[in-house]
């Protein structure tokens, strides 16, 4: 708690500022890339309110457990992980250990999807997720655009843990399985297909941020050593799954922009692979559709 000013005592707005100001630094210095943001949101999640109302806690309402969250995240642990929960689209997700955090780029990912889904002829469009993780991408499809059957493939029993939490009661139907060998029920009916695999070369481990490499499952982080084994695998699976004219749609690394839409070339089956850009215009995520008779 900041001192008093002239005798008078500080205002409950200002001692908490001053509480978040002093833990934003704090995280800054530890390299948190964001830390103001993480700092007000560790906030309102030990007071139990939103980003927006913090300025309703009182000097005496203040919540010591504030500054062992701030460690946590000083030692780099998720901020997801020490809140529980995870904010995507419209979405908001359980996740901890085991299951890999949704990213913020990956919303581009699918309103790219989702408006791909919207646009086709079809009465209740079929959708699957592979790789699914927290069930991020399959749960955005089944919530906006209400219409669409969405199955979701992940392989990890740590992931489904989360996975299972956050379908249930969901129009999402879940399977364990490889997404390389999934579904096969559904071959040449699917009318598109949605991955955000793993894709990190393993030869670039120690320049992954620590959030990621020592919290997220390695499974979902790290694919042989150029990072595009999985994808190679996911571009089969979709060609075997999708109707003709059916639609993939697959996320990669910045770096991997100028590789990825060679891998859905027209010699596999594939017509019009594109790499598109996310919000902060980095090659984010590329799409291809399966050839017409």
């Amino acid at each position: 708690m900041q001192p008093s000013i002239g005798g008078r005592p500080p205002t409950p707005r200002t001692v908490l500022l001053a509480e978040v100001a002093q833990a934003t630094q704090r995280l800054a210095d530890a390299g948190v890339p964001s830390p103001r943001f993480d700092a007000e949101e560790l906030a309102a999640y030990v007071h139990g309110v939103k980003r927006g109302e913090l300025h309703q806690v009182k000097d005496t309402d203040f919540d010591a457990r504030y500054w062992e969250a701030v460690a946590r995240r000083e030692n780099r642990e998720p901020l997801q992980h020490i809140t529980g929960r995870a904010f995507f689209r419209y979405l908001e997700l359980q996740v901890g250990p085991g299951v890999f955090v949704p990213r913020p780029e990956t919303e581009s990912v699918v309103g790219w999807a989702i408006d791909a889904v919207r646009a086709m002829d079809v009465a209740e469009p079929l959708v699957v997720d592979l790789c699914t993780g927290s069930g991020a991408i399959a749960l955005a499809l089944a919530q906006e655009v209400p219409r669409s059957r969405v199955h979701a493939v992940e392989l990890d029993e740590g992931a489904l843990r989360w996975t299972r939490k956050n379908v249930e009661g969901s129009r999402v139907t879940l399977h364990q399985g490889d997404a390389l060998a999934a579904l096969p029920e559904l071959n040449g009916q699917v009318d598109l297909v949605v991955s955000n695999p793993p894709y990190i070369p393993l030869t670039e481990w120690e320049y992954v941020a620590p959030e990621a490499r020592d919290h997220d499952p390695q499974l979902s982080l790290f694919s042989g050593e150029d990072g595009l084994d999985t994808i190679r695998g996911i571009e089969r699976t979709a060609h075997r799954l999708l109707r003709p004219g059916g639609v993939v749609v697959v996320e990669h690394a910045d770096t991997q922009g100028g590789q990825v839409p060679w891998i859905f070339n027209e010699e596999t089956g594939w017509t019009d692979a594109a790499d598109h850009r996310d919000l902060n215009n980095r090659p984010r995520f590329t799409t291809a559709r399966k050839t017409l008779p």
